[in-house]
């Protein structure tokens, strides 16, 4: 104490030394002000003025307005991006929708005073070079997910299927150039110009979002998902490579002159291919590992990249194919790519991707489209691209042999466009090749055909009366006591299989483990999605393995998780799903605490069941939203683990408030059964002299003397509950504990918290 004290008086005498040698340096400084027309404010009211304006100033400077633009921006696009998840379409649409919200469409024409302020035109040319970093970054994230080896095995229906998909669009876009060039092309593009960028706007496929659609639906293992994967990627590449061609005949005027262009274009790549990817390869050859990827090291594949980009740019063929062929070249090694795209996929999707969006949304005014003539153009765009893109995959996969569901299915998933398509009009729109009127009807063709892949996709299952899934149909017909398990992080993974073993472990074959790992779907597919799978079962297996514990293994992409959780669990009409507890991430902060986060102040699923009308299940929870929609949709029971370090079982509590909690019993039964529990009942309102609980308790005693305490004092010392194990509680004591905020929640071990509540339960 003495030593703090001293260290508080030489803290004190520091600062107050230097700020009094301060203070007298700036008064005797004021002397040097003489003869320098130095303007002091007069009086108090001039000095706050002087503070407005400077603070408006700061308000108005490009740095704070690009702020503001991105928080703006990222807000915009991540609610809408939500909602669309929730409605089961990829989450590009929403980004797209939010910069088209934020635009002249909508924010410009009804809050002008607003829009002007936030995107002012000075501001757009900051927020453009931006948006083209995210755009760098994100083709060379793409370039980084094809496989070219696994190509070169699967491209002989691939190629057909992918290069039909290019020309019959291709072909469809430059006729309709030929009916519209008059009335729609700027003035002063060339008829080749114009029907070239129309074409190639047709053509074109989003790879990553019809990759991540391929992996949500579950059929990225199958047959028909690599046939389609492969044709995404093929026409991928070849599609980047006609739009090199066609960008340098645009700029160069005539193809005569884009000759040079393209002659460099090929240097260019055969420089990529065989001087650059060779260096790359060694390179990452010689540093395999996240470990041994130093700094430097990282700098080299960046600068590939910049390089790259900028040679493109400078040849005339734009940046971004030089960005996707950067990606193309990095070693082949999947988990250094993982690597090197884990190191900018944030940034540029989250942060720098958005922007993109939002300044393709202030170029689109949809308010140019006001007529009806011009509406019916936009119908035919449309039209004529689904019939190419759609119709055209659908014809030459059913040729090369595919059969009609999957044909059409291949059909339906190539006429996806997504964030690629703008892309290309957003060339188009730079190289002044398309009017603002085509530019807005050739977005809305980009949303609407995006939208349809889900719906399109549902409606040919259903017309080919998809086949049942037998895994599940499997598993439903297994009469024995199953548990399901659903994990996040694979440490809590290890936790609940130890639950889980601790319930079953003595049933032998009389019991069945499956352990789910969900993963999110974001628009980026990811190249490492079998190693991925691996890593995240590897310690969840190992501790199977230890436990001698046998499980099946299940692991699925899914749109929205939760709602997947149950589903999956009632498919296969499991006995148990266990699951850890979801808090909210204002959980015990002071935002939550001034608030009230989030169960009661922002709640995701109280908006969703407004408007799809749904009852909350819940009008006070004590949960996170997302186990509220576990529970909320769960027809077998749940058991929801929140953990406090679970290692063992030796010792459990079971609290009794009443009747509705005689199923808590069972779990005791089993506990003592299959892993010699002491259990200790805490009979809270004199239940247990209920006959049915009370002959229950009695059945266990006999086959298990010994294992059993029954406690019928009023309090419970924080001595007891300190050397449980678990406790294990129904769904609803649980609520009207934390709503009494019973003081002696503070010290329960780890907590099982079941419902079965309500359940119709198989004979």
């Amino acid at each position: 104490m003495k030593k703090l004290r001293h260290i508080f008086l030489v803290y004190i005498l520091i600062i107050g030394s230097f700020a009094a040698l301060m203070y007298w340096i700036v008064q005797t400084g004021k002397t040097l002000e003489v003869g320098r027309n130095i303007s002091i404010a007069a009086n108090e009211t001039s000095h706050w003025t002087e503070f407005l304006n400077t603070l408006l100033e700061n308000f108005t400077h490009p740095l704070a307005l690009l702020l503001a633009q991105i928080i703006t921006i990222i807000i915009v696009a991540r609610i809408l991006g939500w909602f669309c998840k929730k409605i089961g379409q990829p989450t590009v649409i929403g980004e797209i929708a939010a910069g088209i919200l934020l635009g002249p469409s909508f924010v410009g024409m009804y809050f002008p005073e607003f829009s002007a302020a936030l995107f002012p035109v000075k501001s757009l040319g900051n927020l453009q070079f931006l948006s083209q970093i995210g755009l760098i970054l994100f083709m060379f994230m793409v370039g980084m997910e094809l496989d070219l080896k696994t190509l070169k095995s699967k491209t002989q229906d691939a190629v057909v299927i992918s290069h039909a998909s290019i020309i019959i669009p291709f072909t469809l876009g430059m006729g309709l150039a030929y009916f519209i060039y008059s009335n729609f092309a700027p003035q002063g593009v060339q008829f080749s110009s114009f029907g070239l960028f129309l074409g190639i706007a047709m053509s074109i496929t989003a790879f990553p979002v019809l990759a991540r659609i391929v992996q949500e639906r579950g059929i990225h293992k199958t047959r028909l998902g690599a046939v389609v994967i492969t044709c995404a990627a093929v026409d991928d590449i070849t599609a980047w490579c006609i739009l090199a061609a066609v960008i340098a005949i645009v700029k160069a005027g005539s193809f005569g002159s884009s000759v040079y262009i393209i002659m460099m274009a090929i240097g260019y790549v055969f420089l990529m291919l065989y001087v650059v990817k060779p260096f790359l390869k060694r390179v990452g050859d010689l540093h395999p590992s996240r470990e041994n990827m130093s700094k430097p090291i990282v700098a080299i594949f960046f600068l590939t990249l910049i390089l790259s980009s900028y040679a493109t740019e400078v040849i005339g063929i734009h940046a971004l194919f030089g960005a996707f062929m950067a990606g193309t070249i990095m070693p082949d090694n999947m988990k250094f790519r993982n690597v090197l795209i884990e190191k900018i996929e944030d940034v540029a999707l989250v942060l720098l991707l958005p922007l993109f969006f939002v300044f393709t949304g202030l170029r689109t005014e949809i308010g140019l489209l006001n007529d009806l003539f011009l509406w019916k153009i936009t119908g035919l765009i449309i039209l004529v691209a689904v019939t190419g893109k759609f119709i055209g995959s659908a014809v030459a996969a059913k040729i090369v042999g595919q059969n009609w569901r999957d044909s059409l299915s291949i059909g339906a998933l190539m006429n996806t466009r997504g964030l690629m398509e703008l892309v290309v009009l957003n060339i188009g729109y730079d190289l002044g090749v398309l009017s603002p009127q085509i530019f807005a009807m050739m977005v809305i063709m980009a949303l609407i055909t995006t939208f349809m892949t889900g719906p399109a996709l549902d409606i040919i299952n259903r017309l080919f009366r998809k086949e049942p899934n037998v895994a599940f149909e499997e598993i439903s017909l297994i009469s024995k006591y199953k548990v399901l398990i659903s994990f996040a992080n694979p440490e809590k993974g290890k936790v609940l299989l130890r639950l889980a073993n601790n319930l079953v472990k003595k049933m032998n074959s009389n019991a069945a483990v499956t352990v789910m790992h969900l993963s999110p779907n974001n628009e980026l597919n990811q190249v490492n999605i079998d190693e991925y799978e691996h890593a995240s079962f590897a310690p969840v297996v190992e501790e199977s393995k230890v436990l001698n514990q046998k499980i099946t293994t299940l692991f699925k992409v899914t749109n929205d998780i939760m709602s997947e959780i149950s589903e999956v669990a009632n498919k296969g009409d499991y006995d148990l799903l266990l699951v850890g507890f979801g808090q909210s991430i204002f959980e015990g902060s002071l935002l939550g605490r001034i608030l009230g986060f989030t169960t009661r102040f922002i709640d995701t699923d109280r908006l969703i069941n407004t408007v799809t009308g749904k009852e909350k299940l819940f009008e006070r929870s004590p949960f996170e939203e997302s186990t509220r929609v576990i529970l909320a949709h769960s027809q077998v029971p749940v058991g929801i683990l929140l953990d406090k370090n679970l290692l063992k079982t030796d010792h459990v509590f079971i609290p009794i408030f009443g009747v509705k909690d005689t199923f808590l019993i069972k779990y005791a039964q089993k506990l003592i059964s299959n892993s010699d529990a002491q259990v200790t009942f805490f009979d809270a309102n004199g239940q247990v002299k209920d006959s049915e609980i009370k002959e229950l308790i009695r059945v266990i005693e006999q086959n298990a003397p010994n294992h059993i305490n029954l406690l019928k004092q009023t309090l419970i010392e924080k001595d007891l509950l300190q050397q449980q194990d678990l406790m294990i509680i129904s769904l609803e004591s649980w609520k009207w504990l934390v709503e009494k905020q019973a003081v002696w929640l503070a010290n329960t071990p780890s907590v099982l918290i079941i419902s079965e509540d309500h359940i119709h339960r198989k004979a």
